[in-house]
C-alpha cells in the first residue's frame, strides 16, 4: 500500500484572477489608502489641538501664577492708566505759585512804574520856572558902557564852565553872529527870548526843546570880548525890545 510519502508529488497552477476581481482588489487597496490617511491627518489635528491647549495653558498658568493659582514665573506688571487732566497735588501747588510769582513780579513792576512816576512828578514840581544862566562873577550890567548902551549882563567865569537854558523853551537860533562870536537864542512860553553869547562850544539845534536849568553850551571868549565870560540878554520878544537882564532874573526870584 502507498504512503502518502511514496506518492509523485504534483504541482499545480492556480489560474490568474478574473478582471472583475481585479477590479475589486483595486478599489479594496484605494479605499484601504484614504482610511490611512484620513487616520493619519485626524492624528496630526489632534496633536497640533493639544499643543495649542498646551500654550494656552501656560499663557494663563504664566498670569496667574503670581497670585498662587498657576505656576511658579512672576506675572508682567498690569499696565498703570494715569489721568493727564489731572495734576497731582505737588504739580498744582507749582503752577499756583508759578501764578502768584508772575502776578507779583507783575505787580511790582506796576508799583515802581507809578513810584518812578510820583518822583519825576515831584521833581517837576519842585524844579523852579527860571535859573541862573550860570555861575560866575557879575563883571557888567544893563546900561550906559563906554560911550554906548550894553544891553546885557556880563557873568565871568573860567572857558568851559556850563551855560544852562535860563527857563523852558525852544532854541530859535544857535551858531555864529557878529560881535557874539557864537550865540544861542531861546523863546519862551510868553513869548520873552533869552540870548547868551560868547561862547566857543554849544550844544544845542534850532527847533531843540529844553528846560530851564539844562545845559546849552560852555562859556568861552569868542565874538568881541576881553576875557571868558557869558553875555546873557532879555528881549520881549524874537526881535523885540532889549530888557535889563537882572530886573526879569529878579522877577522870577532869581538874584545874581
Amino acid at each position: 500500500m502507498e504512503s502518502a510519502a511514496d506518492r509523485p508529488r504534483t504541482h499545480h497552477r492556480l489560474a490568474p484572477p478574473s478582471s472583475a476581481l481585479r477590479g475589486r482588489m483595486v478599489v479594496a487597496a484605494v479605499a484601504a489608502g484614504a482610511f490611512a490617511a484620513a487616520t493619519a491627518g485626524q492624528a496630526l489635528q489632534g496633536a497640533a489641538s493639544q499643543t495649542a491647549d498646551d500654550v494656552s495653558l501656560a499663557s494663563s498658568q504664566g498670569s496667574y501664577g503670581a497670585s498662587g493659582v498657576g505656576g511658579d514665573a512672576a506675572a508682567p506688571a498690569a499696565p498703570v492708566l494715569v489721568n493727564v487732566d489731572q495734576a497731582g497735588p505737588a504739580s498744582s501747588a507749582r503752577a499756583e505759585a508759578k501764578k502768584l510769582s508772575g502776578a507779583q513780579q507783575f505787580t511790582d513792576a506796576r508799583k515802581e512804574r507809578e513810584a518812578e512816576a510820583a518822583r519825576k512828578a515831584r521833581e517837576e514840581a519842585m524844579r523852579p520856572d527860571v535859573v541862573k544862566p550860570t555861575e560866575g562873577r557879575l563883571t557888567s550890567v544893563f546900561g550906559a558902557r563906554w560911550g554906548t548902551t550894553h544891553y546885557g549882563i556880563d557873568i565871568a567865569n573860567s572857558i568851559g564852565t556850563p551855560i544852562v537854558a535860563a527857563a523852558d523853551g525852544v532854541v530859535i537860533e544857535a551858531g555864529p553872529a557878529s560881535g557874539f562870536g557864537n550865540w544861542v537864542r531861546i523863546q519862551h512860553e510868553d513869548g520873552t527870548v533869552t540870548v547868551y553869547g560868547h561862547m566857543f562850544h554849544y550844544n544845542v539845534v534850532a527847533g531843540q526843546k529844553v528846560k530851564a536849568g539844562e545845559q546849552i553850551a560852555e562859556i568861552g571868549n569868542a565874538g568881541q570880548s576881553t576875557g571868558p565870560h557869558l553875555h546873557f540878554e532879555v528881549w520881549t520878544g524874537d526881535n523885540g525890545t532889549k530888557i535889563d537882564p537882572l530886573g526879569w532874573l529878579a522877577q522870577h526870584g532869581v538874584n545874581l
